[in-house]
């Protein structure tokens, strides 16, 4: 990176993988204190990787980020397809691999930034980890509904798509009382529990199935005709889109051979649904929340997180902490190295003790 003792420090800003509310109150926060308080230059990388590859950037003033805190999505753009060490190129009926990590290098030196903020999940943050080791500045900060970063307690994104979780399940309880069904209710969280487990709780699911804990058709069976016994004639199931049978396997929805995480989870609900009418004889429906979850304005506690993860990451620039991501821990802000992020993420332990106390509630986890 080039240097000059009179020259502003420039950063960059990437969102990467799939929108989340709150990504905008995370920009906002990061342009507004690093030109506030730093009298730093903002970049915006649009689109994600595939702009840091490609160089597709604009500066961001402060009239920029005006009035985007209450914004769902991101003005950046974002892409779950690139990945610059696996780059997909159309040849013909299929694809080629290059590896245009070179290509962000040159780029992001052009732009004589200092570094470069990466606002991501496990796979965006994992990209991240690669390029700091190739010679890029990064501080990460973590975005995700799933709410599975390794090394902070929550995203900002979850609380908002716990809400309309809950929501969700919430207005399904009068169908089900009215026509004594089997109402399922099938949400994100690609391979861990977290959405599935809180929302269920909070929206008094009977019965929970998380990827965490394979399930058992006959345990399920067994506590809908409990309940059917004792005069509850209908039945409420939250299942995580990666909850699978013991002994079995995910269901994947399809297959972006192009993308850096091809792999789609969904439609467990639906096979769940056809399984348990046969063993029942109960009438049972499934509702795929999907990218609801994703969409529309952060709740409130959203919009602080955010907020003060933006700052903090500023922060963590003025003080050189690069190769970290900001991290919410005991309710205290952290940093984190972006190596042990990139370990994997973050799944329920089977102790814990929100399972513990919903077992303890008579809900079935499916064993």
């Amino acid at each position: 990176m080039k240097t000059c003792a009179n020259r502003h420090k420039r950063i960059g800003i990437l969102t990467g993988g799939g929108d989340c509310p709150g990504i905008n109150a995370v920009i906002r926060a990061v342009a507004k204190k690093a030109i506030n308080d730093y009298d730093m230059d903002i970049v915006g990388i649009e689109d994600g990787y595939d702009g840091a590859v490609n160089d597709k950037h604009k500066k961001l003033e402060n009239s920029d980020v005006s009035g985007i805190l209450t914004l769902g999505g991101t003005i950046l753009g974002t892409t779950k397809k690139v990945n610059p060490y696996r780059y997909a190129i159309k040849k013909g009926d299929g694809f080629e691999y290059k590896n245009m990590s070179r290509a962000v290098i040159r780029n992001i030196e052009r732009l004589d930034l200092d570094c470069l903020v990466v606002i991501g999940g496990d796979g965006t943050l994992g990209i991240a980890y690669k390029l700091f080791k190739d010679g890029i500045p990064i501080v990460g900060v973590p975005k995700t509904i799933d709410n599975d970063i390794i090394g902070t307690d929550i995203t900002f994104g979850f609380d908002t798509a716990l809400s309309i979780a809950t929501e969700g399940i919430d207005r399904l309880h009068s169908t089900a009382q009215s026509h004594h069904r089997v109402m399922i209710v099938e949400v994100m969280g690609h391979n861990a529990g977290w959405l599935a487990l809180l929302s269920g709780i909070a929206g008094g699911g009977d019965i929970i199935l998380i990827p965490e804990i394979p399930y058992q058709m006959q345990h399920i069976v067994a506590k809908i005709r409990e309940r059917h016994r004792k005069g509850k004639r209908f039945s409420i199931i939250v299942v995580a889109e990666g909850a699978k049978p013991k002994g079995g396997s995910v269901v994947i929805q399809r297959l972006v051979k192009e993308s850096s995480d091809p792999i789609r989870l969904g439609g467990v609900g639906f096979i769940l649904s056809d399984q348990i009418e046969k063993a029942t004889g109960n009438e049972t429906r499934a509702v795929v929340m999907g990218h609801l979850q994703r969409g529309g304005s952060p709740t409130a506690f959203d919009r602080v997180l955010a907020t003060q993860l933006g700052s903090k990451a500023v922060d963590m620039i003025a003080a050189k902490k690069f190769g970290h991501m900001v991290a919410m821990q005991n309710s205290r802000l952290v940093s984190i190295s972006l190596r042990d992020v990139a370990k994997g993420h973050r799944s329920v332990p089977v102790d814990h003790p929100l399972i513990k106390t919903a077992i303890s509630l008579g809900t079935c986890f499916g064993q």
